[in-house]
């Protein structure tokens, strides 16, 4: 098989992976408990202004006819309107998403930026002083929920030290970087433990393989025996977790933008199950659905280049 049809049929995959999570949300979505109307109109919520909006809204036809013209508003690019903001849920995913993005991809920079060289200096002291302290130091991150990092970190650097703001976000790039910083910190932690352990483990299984040997034994120089043949082959089962974690970094970017009041789409999606607004659960259930496909797809891409063999 060529890279080009493996590439080909890996995006074909994705397709009915999209249709069923769809179907699967727009189910589980009318299956929360509480009503959307009475949900909107509180008090206000007499027999007759319940059954107007839920006509106005389309909430009185069968759930047949809901799923149907649900599934031609996604076919046709149309995810309808929120019911809790009034506004086309496209524009509302639009001004949300970019927040989500920079933030777990700020603790994706910061994980893999700490964890990397930590796990080298683990790997070439297995069982020392060195080792023993960082394998101590994140086995903390793995069992620490992460909405209780983010409030220890809130407590001390925020409310204590005022280094940090206590929430927002931003309208620079430097004050949304400065807003983020906490957040991505306490969504990275838990990440740069899992990458920390597991290259740490995969170093030590090839740091003394042959080809590792028989490159130390041409001559070649330390760091680039540890960047061309430990490294490079290390990686590979790195990336493969690196991707699986993907949906877990942005299931954490719920609860860490609802700590620090982030308006992203993970704080939106709360504020969205609580107030029954289906639309905008369905639109954001299926974009992070895409967005964690294409990053099972970009891991499979960086594998095909570290191994060849996985296209084959």
């Amino acid at each position: 098989m060529s890279r080009t049809t493996w590439l080909i049929s890996r995006l074909l995959q994705i397709v009915p992976t999209f249709l069923l999570i769809g179907l699967a949300i727009f189910v589980l979505a009318r299956l929360l408990p509480g009503n959307a109307v009475m949900a909107m109109l509180g008090d206000r919520g007499t027999d007759e202004a319940v059954a107007r909006l839920s006509h106005d809204l389309g909430l009185d036809q069968s759930i047949f006819a809901q799923l149907v013209v649900f599934l031609e508003g996604v076919a046709s690019g149309n995810l309808g309107r929120s019911l809790a903001f009034h506004i086309p849920v496209t524009q509302l995913i639009a001004e949300r998403l970019p927040v989500t993005l920079i933030l777990t991809g700020l603790a994706s920079v910061f994980a893999i930026a700490i964890a990397v060289p930590l796990a080298f200096v683990a790997a070439l002291n297995a069982n020392r002083w060195p080792d023993l302290l960082i394998r101590g130091i994140f086995q903390f991150g793995l069992s620490s929920p992460i909405f209780y990092v983010g409030l220890v970190l809130l407590t001390v650097f925020a409310a204590w030290l005022r280094w940090f703001p206590v929430g927002g976000y931003g309208e620079s790039w430097g004050e949304r970087l400065y807003h983020l910083f906490l957040p991505a910190i306490t969504l990275g932690f838990s990440f740069a433990a899992v990458v920390m352990r597991n290259l740490r483990a995969s170093i030590l299984g090839v740091i003394h393989a042959e080809y590792v040997v028989f490159a130390r034994a041409k001559g070649l120089r330390p760091g680039i025996v540890l960047a061309r043949h430990v490294l490079r082959n290390a990686l590979i089962a790195t990336v493969t977790l690196i991707g699986l974690h993907i949906g877990s970094l942005l299931g954490g970017a719920v609860i860490t933008e609802s700590v620090f009041a982030v308006p992203g789409v993970g704080r939106l999606m709360v504020d969205s199950i609580f107030s029954r607004d289906y639309p905008v659960i369905q639109a954001l259930t299926l974009v992070l659905a895409i967005m964690v496909s294409l990053a099972f797809l970009v891991t499979d891409i960086v594998q095909m280049w570290l191994d060849p063999r996985v296209g084959r």
